[in-house]
């Protein structure tokens, strides 16, 4: 449904280029599957009123990695180098405009009975989406973050998101008023357990299953729930936030202080705590389907495929 349909012309190539190297990188396509998803519980045989809307919060979501690969200075994108590495900066951001412009012109596709609610829902969502952003970027400098702040932040960066993508498949297929305020609650949830999960993953997981090296956010003095969580049952705070910014500079340094500062996480509960949220937000996510006038079970498994390694 997707890579396939997706072109773009191919003069000036310096524009269009770098939105065709995004596309054929891959990924996990969880915002348009999600769409269509919801859509499914109420239709059949989707058409491009429902494809090229799907299609467009992955576009959506793409433009965002494009930028906030500048911002964050990340070299790396799914294995391979980020926009800004591979061309430069500046084509990063023109490109990544135009990126967010295709995904207007396909979003507006949407069949004209629901064609202003999907456009209003796409619009506030793209604004929440970027106030995470800067909330993510101030944080970066503060070291008083508080685990509420970071669920606020990570709820308008990542959950919004499946949140709009959800209720967007409720609106294409014409769904009751109440389920797509529903299928709405339960995007969000789930964006939230997928965001701890995909933190607990990047200290905990297997790295030929979770995509990436794992312990990234450790390396890079990231702030993740995890490291909220020891700081708050920490009796001291500091010195672990000092072991948690300590500089590196070979492997073997980097290698150490990923041990370390999960030692630290092990000896205070951090891991079996984050999978208790996990698994909190993940139950919120499924009680927001009750009472939906259609079968629930294809959302139950996207839940399960999305954050059940994690739980």
């Amino acid at each position: 449904m997707f890579d396939n349909d997706i072109k773009f012309p191919a003069e000036p190539a310096g524009l269009y280029d770098p939105l065709r190297y995004m596309i054929s990188i891959g990924g996990k396509r969880l915002r348009p599957k999600l769409c269509l998803t919801a859509w499914g519980l109420y239709s059949s045989n989707p058409g491009p009123e429902i494809t090229e809307p799907a299609a467009a919060l992955e576009l959506f979501h793409t433009f965002t990695l494009m930028h906030d690969d500048i911002m964050d200075r990340s070299p790396l994108r799914r294995g391979v180098p980020t926009v800004w590495k591979k061309w430069s900066e500046d084509t990063a951001i023109l490109s990544g405009d135009v990126m967010l412009i295709e995904a207007y012109k396909r979003i507006v596709k949407a069949p004209e009975r629901c064609r202003a609610k999907v456009l209003d829902l796409f619009t506030e969502t793209a604004a929440q989406v970027c106030e995470g952003q800067q909330h993510d970027m101030d944080f970066e400098s503060r070291d008083d973050v508080s685990i509420a702040e970071y669920g606020m932040m990570i709820g308008l960066k990542t959950a919004v998101l499946l949140a709009c993508s959800a209720k967007i498949g409720g609106l294409l297929a014409n769904a009751p008023e109440y389920d797509c305020e529903a299928l709405y609650r339960y995007g969000y949830e789930l964006g939230m357990a997928f965001q701890i999960a995909d933190d607990y993953l990047d200290a905990y997981g297997d790295e030929k299953v979770f995509g990436k090296p794992i312990g990234g956010d450790i390396l890079n003095c990231k702030k993740s729930w995890l490291t909220l969580r020891a700081v708050e049952k920490s009796d001291d705070p500091a010195a672990f936030m000092q072991l948690f910014q300590k500089a590196w500079s070979t492997p073997e340094e980097g290698k150490a202080k990923i041990e370390a500062v999960r030692g630290v996480y092990d000896a205070l509960g951090v891991p079996a705590d984050a999978r208790a949220e996990i698994a909190r937000y993940s139950e919120r996510a499924l009680e927001a389907l009750e009472g939906l006038h259609a079968d629930t079970t294809p959302l139950k498994d996207f839940a399960e495929r999305l954050v059940g390694r994690a739980k």
